[in-house]
């Protein structure tokens, strides 16, 4: 008899133990020699050794199994431990399994040519409306980059400009003030990857989701690094963030042109970029459109009225310029 030490890395033990731990229940039913504890991501086997070195085996499989598809089920345990190893059914355009296994895919063309820019350049920038996907998409990549050890890390950052809304008098720490910021950056992840191993990857630094101010100095390296509201950069700034771009890492910006909230003498910095670098190998622009807005179908038409009640807003602040051209209607 022997004993031995079994770490799930990889996986999310709530998802590879299972509800209540039926999955292991039903593991340690189907190695009734073995003697099995597990606590956290720890796994303690006993037994003999030709037992355990199957067990573990079929356990390496069962590990890999739920961290690509971030779900495991009872028939695949079966058929593991049985030796039939579950017949994949990948979606096309599939870019990674999300929480509870549920595919996130490439839905619009720019979605999937996003996503082909992003393995072919190092940097990428996504413009256009909101609901679109291209944030969504481009956190999925960057957390299947790190799924497939491409990167050590992801580093995800907005500037912390108010929309309309003053946050700065609330109280608490300037986490607690910041993360309002944030919270589209932290909605998406969780829908990627379970939660105990989010808390995991952000509790060492694994993923980083810090204000733009924070990246001042820094030089980022194996890593996919995001600038989400890039339209909300000054030129400075900008180009103090692009210039982080290390060794063995990716960088995509995205932006809507149409939402921009900086005062109204203030250039954006990414206007200014995306004209400056369109030309320069390496860097791409994917323009994003109302037909690839993926929210609810009422997103499309308020984005199609916007448009439309855009040229009269710019002509009454030529006309009225020294009006709120906010309260001009």
């Amino acid at each position: 008899m022997i004993e031995r030490i079994i770490i799930l890395d990889s996986v999310d033990p709530v998802v590879f133990f299972g509800v209540n731990n039926a999955n292991i229940q039903l593991i340690k039913t189907l190695f009734p020699k073995l003697r099995l504890v597990a606590r956290g991501n720890v796994m303690k086997v006993i037994g003999e050794e030709q037992e355990i070195d199957l067990f573990e085996e079929k356990v390496r499989l069962l590990e890999k199994y739920a961290s690509e598809y971030n779900v495991l089920g009872e028939n695949v345990i079966i058929d593991v431990v049985k030796g039939d190893m579950p017949v994949e059914n990948k979606q096309n355009d599939l870019i990674i399994y999300g929480v509870n296994g549920k595919p996130i895919i490439a839905r619009t063309e720019n979605q999937k040519k996003l996503a082909n820019a992003f393995g072919e350049n190092d940097l990428v920038f996504a413009l256009g409306p909101a609901g679109s996907g291209k944030t969504y998409v481009a956190i999925a990549l960057a957390v299947k980059a790190l799924k497939n050890k491409e990167v050590k890390k992801i580093i995800l950052s907005r500037p912390a400009v108010e929309a309309g809304e003053k946050l700065g008098f609330l109280p608490g720490d300037m986490k607690e003030k910041i993360d309002p910021y944030l919270q589209p950056l932290y909605d998406a992840l969780q829908d990627m990857i379970p939660a105990a191993k989010l808390k995991e990857y952000m509790e060492n630094n694994i993923i980083q989701i810090a204000p733009l101010a924070f990246m001042r100095g820094r030089t980022l390296n194996d890593a996919v690094i995001i600038l989400d509201e890039a339209q909300n950069t000054t030129p400075h700034q900008i180009k103090m963030f692009l210039t982080r771009l290390g060794l063995n890492a990716k960088m995509i910006i995205t932006g809507d042109m149409t939402q921009i909230d900086l005062p109204v003498s203030q250039i954006s910095g990414l206007a200014q970029a995306i004209h400056i670098l369109e030309s320069i190998s390496g860097i791409v622009q994917i323009e994003f459109n109302k037909s690839d807005i993926v929210r609810h179908k009422l997103v499309q038409r308020i984005v199609e009225a916007y448009e439309k009640h855009e040229p009269r807003l710019r002509a009454k602040r030529e006309t009225h310029p020294g009006r709120d051209a906010e309260k001009i209607s």
